[in-house]
């Protein structure tokens, strides 16, 4: 959805808009009042909203905090000509950046069951029956964003990292790859200019593919660690989308929400996979997407 916005309502007009799209695709249906779609903690939520420059509306979401440094998402709402077009994808993630930012561990929502298979493949695992809401059965769902460690054991975890680079895959040596550092959400790694270069003074594509594929790589390494699970881990699909010459420091960026699958399974000796995002900067500014598709073998069966 080109030339959309995905920020906060700002005039009385555009809050208006926002609780008339809640009402009508959440409350409306059931013969709810006007006024049913708000709740005390408005006041105090944030609330993000998906609208263009004629001020259509195509979708809303609201999240608040909790305790124990969660953070839940509730009265996401999509308007009907908008559906299926990637519009509550881009407000949950949104939402899911704001509690990034209240340094949250974990996002918790209640979902229909014929939304349950949007959150799942948006990274969210369902844990347990929630109280229905006008006759509707929901489920309530989980998504982990932050790892908690201190920031001495993640620096211990990266240096782990950085000599398997350096001992398993020499290419990360000659591209001059180093670890920036994790915070248990964001992974940084950057590779300097010149032994990457081409002819046009821009870095080289098969070093900007390597250097998002090690990123992706090196998150994963990070969650095995911090789940203390151990496995052979292969890119078994991964592509990439340009949007803009990368020329002056060179970095990529890693966030755990943007990680989808459950390794745990690993745990029991089942082969595990998990989608990756990586944003590729050029000047501190995205400039490529790599989308990877990783797998982790348990010991026992590659061996």
């Amino acid at each position: 959805m080109k030339h959309w916005q995905l920020r906060e309502p700002q005039t009385s007009q555009e809050w208006q808009q926002y609780y008339q799209l809640r009402w009508q695709v959440l409350r409306q249906p059931w013969q709810q009042p006007q006024g049913s779609e708000q709740d005390s903690l408005d006041a105090k939520a944030y609330h993000l909203l998906l609208i263009n420059d004629a001020g259509d509306i195509a979708a809303v979401g609201r999240i608040h905090q909790c305790q124990d440094k969660t953070a839940q998402i509730r009265y996401m709402a999509v308007a009907e000509a908008y559906r299926g077009k990637g519009a509550g994808r881009r407000i949950l993630q949104g939402l899911e950046q704001q509690a990034v930012l209240w340094q949250c561990v974990s996002v918790i929502l209640n979902a229909r069951e014929s939304a349950i298979g949007f959150y799942q493949g948006l990274g969210y695992q369902a844990k347990e029956e929630a109280e229905a809401l006008f006759g509707i059965a929901h489920t309530k769902m989980a998504k982990v964003i932050k790892l908690e460690a201190s920031k001495q054991v993640f620096g211990q975890w990266c240096q782990q990292l950085g000599q398997t680079w350096q001992q398993t895959i020499p290419m990360s040596q000659y591209m001059q790859i180093s670890i920036n550092g994790f915070d248990g959400n964001t992974f940084s790694c950057q590779a300097p200019l010149a032994p990457n270069i081409n002819l046009h003074q821009t870095m080289f594509a098969g070093s900007i593919y390597t250097l998002a594929t090690l990123t992706g790589w090196g998150m994963l390494f990070l969650q095995l660690q911090a789940q203390n699970l151990s496995g052979d881990m292969v890119l078994a699909e991964g592509n990439i989308r340009y949007f803009a010459p990368v020329s002056i420091h060179p970095a990529t960026r890693c966030q755990l929400q943007h990680c989808i699958g459950d390794l745990s399974p690993l745990a029991s000796g089942k082969k595990v996979s998990q989608s990756i995002t990586v944003a590729v900067l050029s000047d501190n500014k995205v400039a490529a997407e790599f989308k990877g598709r990783y797998v982790v073998l348990p010991k026992k069966a590659s061996q």
